[in-house]
């Protein structure tokens, strides 16, 4: 009867154990999903930034004559962050694609602002009712832009934290659950101070 109920407790504990592991594998499953679902809520936003941009060279194009540089970079620059948000999409929070993705939405974002700040020394174009209204919808795309990054942000930092406490952490790199990358885009007029002249 004893050698019953020792079996009894190692297949006991081997249940436990596997209800355990279960139990952890489903709550990084649930939290992989959510940051995963964030990231595609950036996706939307993004995709439709970049169909405004082609817009809004188009609008400046026939003002700027002299100024076709600051026009080819903020193309290019849009050009790459589309590349780069597709590899980031397919792999959201894979660290060296949100890297990329960082890095090439940084560029577009100053290129952006260097256009809009030249497209400011053209009172025509700044008078004129389709740059007023695709400036209106490019900053309401952006103002949900940092909205959907920073849910998605969070979304990761839950994941990464449920992943790194014990006992998750000694099960979930065997079990493919690997850290995710924050999406942290460098912007220098964000991290400046606001200058007050009197």
């Amino acid at each position: 009867m004893t050698w019953i109920a020792a079996i009894l407790a190692i297949f006991g504990g081997l249940f436990v154990l596997l209800v355990f592991l279960v139990g952890i594998y489903n709550g990084l499953v649930k939290l992989r999903n959510r940051y995963q679902n964030a990231f595609s809520q950036i996706d939307v936003q993004l995709k439709r930034r970049y169909d405004l941009i082609p817009n809004l060279v188009e609008m400046v194009k026939g003002y700027m004559k002299h100024e076709q540089d600051t026009l080819t970079k903020v193309i290019e620059a849009r050009n790459l962050a589309i590349s780069a948000g597709q590899r980031a999409a397919a792999n959201p929070g894979d660290p060296s694609s949100m890297k990329q993705l960082a890095s090439a939405e940084s560029q577009l974002g100053g290129a952006l602002s260097r256009l809009l700040m030249v497209a400011e020394s053209y009172p025509e174009l700044k008078a004129n009712q389709n740059m007023m209204s695709l400036q209106e919808e490019l900053t309401s795309t952006e103002n949900k832009i940092s909205f959907a990054r920073q849910g998605y942000n969070d979304s990761v930092t839950e994941y990464n934290s449920a992943r790194e406490v014990f006992p998750a952490v000694v099960f979930a790199g065997m079990m493919g659950f690997g850290p995710a990358q924050l999406l942290e885009i460098e912007n220098s007029k964000e991290r400046e101070a606001p200058k007050v002249q009197f």
